[in-house]
């Protein structure tokens, strides 16, 4: 599979990065950042927030679309690790020193700016950080020879065991999923269950460790099993790139294999609803799925075509190969923002406090009132925002890996 680099309005030079996982991860970055950060949550499109509960949205896609990504580019990079001649020492090392940058980045996200040990320590850079290992742990375990099998094998466990747990595992207090209070539950589920036990012995003990939801967590503990699945579907897409053929045919297996995954999540859905919170077997064969078509997609457009490129076509991909050659720094910058925003209070004429994010959004997008438009168009100018620390990266050629 060919890989390399690109700047807007020059060739694609010497072999480095596949083109379609950029081009994608970096779309999934910026839809990221659009639907955590609207100007007004009281006014927001529907497919710009996540679903209440069941049920599914666009936003509700995007971290597992960048999840599987995450397995491509697993296995691109312990190709071009082997290349070099590391051996599984090595690699391993690589893995652990990796995952530790992101946890301390998650935790160093977590505690700041209030600076208090009292904080979540679940959230998406430690699911990312957890998936990330897991799962590159069990790509370099499996051999080579017996991968594909391997991985299938393991995903399918996976999937299924969680709906085993979650549909038929008695929960503490509470009975038995049906038979004593509804399937999913959001209050009454094992994996909300775990979440409080998990959160209450941590502040019992370390004074940290709380809910997002008071009560649970949509990046808790038992829901990272169903989401290392991801990263394994998405590691499989990988091989599939990598194998010796022509670009049409991956394509065509690519968008193949979508549509079937995307066909499974929605007729498993009858018996195990997909829900993101949850982040349920359904709803990782949906997303993964859909993240396999626009793989394909993206792969069709960029990978392998002839130099030069059409204009339109430059200038229409340049932004999310910017934002997809350094993801995390992408992210990591819209969180430290909005929070330095969040926090920073401004006195207005009556003396009353508000935050500077609120006061930007009031005095620049909301003049006349609130509504959706306003929210999006602020939601869309901080990606705009957020974008200028990754492009100047950009033009240095400095490419940041956690």
């Amino acid at each position: 599979m060919a890989v390399s680099s690109i700047s807007a309005g020059t060739a694609v030079a010497a072999p480095r990065r596949v083109l379609s996982v950029d081009m994608l991860r970096g779309i999934t970055i910026a839809l990221m950042i659009m639907v955590n950060d609207a100007g007004d949550w009281e006014h927001v499109f529907g497919q710009l927030d996540h679903a209440k509960w069941n049920g599914w949205t666009l936003t509700d896609l995007v971290f597992p679309t960048f999840l599987f990504l995450m397995g491509a580019s697993i296995v691109f990079s312990m190709r071009s690790r082997e290349a070099k001649g590391d051996c599984n020492p090595t690699q391993v090392g690589h893995i652990f020193l990796r995952f530790a940058k992101l946890v301390v980045l998650a935790l160093m996200l977590a505690y700041f700016p209030r600076m208090h040990w009292t904080m979540r320590i679940y959230g998406v850079l430690m699911r990312i950080a957890l998936c990330y290992l897991i799962a590159a742990l069990i790509l370099l375990a499996v051999p080579a020879a017996h991968r594909v099998r391997v991985l299938l094998a393991i995903v399918l466990t996976l999937l299924v065991g969680y709906w085993v747990l979650l549909r038929f595992a008695p929960v503490p207090g509470a009975g038995h999923p049906v038979r004593d209070f509804p399937l999913l539950d959001p209050m009454w589920n094992l994996t909300a269950w775990l979440d409080r036990c998990v959160s209450g012995f941590l502040l019992k003990w370390l004074h940290t460790g709380t809910l997002y939801q008071k009560t649970r967590d949509p990046e808790g503990l038992l829901s990272t099993l169903p989401a290392v699945a991801s990263v394994l579907l998405g590691a499989l897409a990988g091989m599939w790139m990598r194998r010796p053929q022509s670009d049409r045919r991956m394509q065509r297996g690519l968008a193949l294999a979508g549509a079937v995954g995307v066909v499974a999540g929605e007729v498993w859905e009858i018996w195990f609803p997909i829900n993101k919170n949850l982040w349920t077997s359904s709803y990782v064969l949906l997303a993964a799925g859909l993240a396999a078509l626009l793989l394909a997609l993206c792969s069709r457009l960029v990978d392998q075509r002839e130099q030069p490129w059409p204009r339109w076509l430059r200038r229409m991909t340049w932004p999310w190969f910017v934002f997809g050659s350094n993801s995390i720094v992408a992210y990591t910058a819209s969180e430290a923002l909005e929070k330095v925003g969040s926090s920073l209070k401004i006195a207005d004429a009556e003396g009353d406090r508000h935050s500077l994010w609120a006061l930007t959004y009031e005095n620049v997008f909301a003049r006349h009132g609130s509504n959706e438009w306003t929210s999006l168009a602020f939601a869309a100018s901080y990606v705009v925002v957020c974008f200028v620390p990754v492009w100047l990266l950009w033009r240095k050629r400095i490419f940041l890996k956690m």
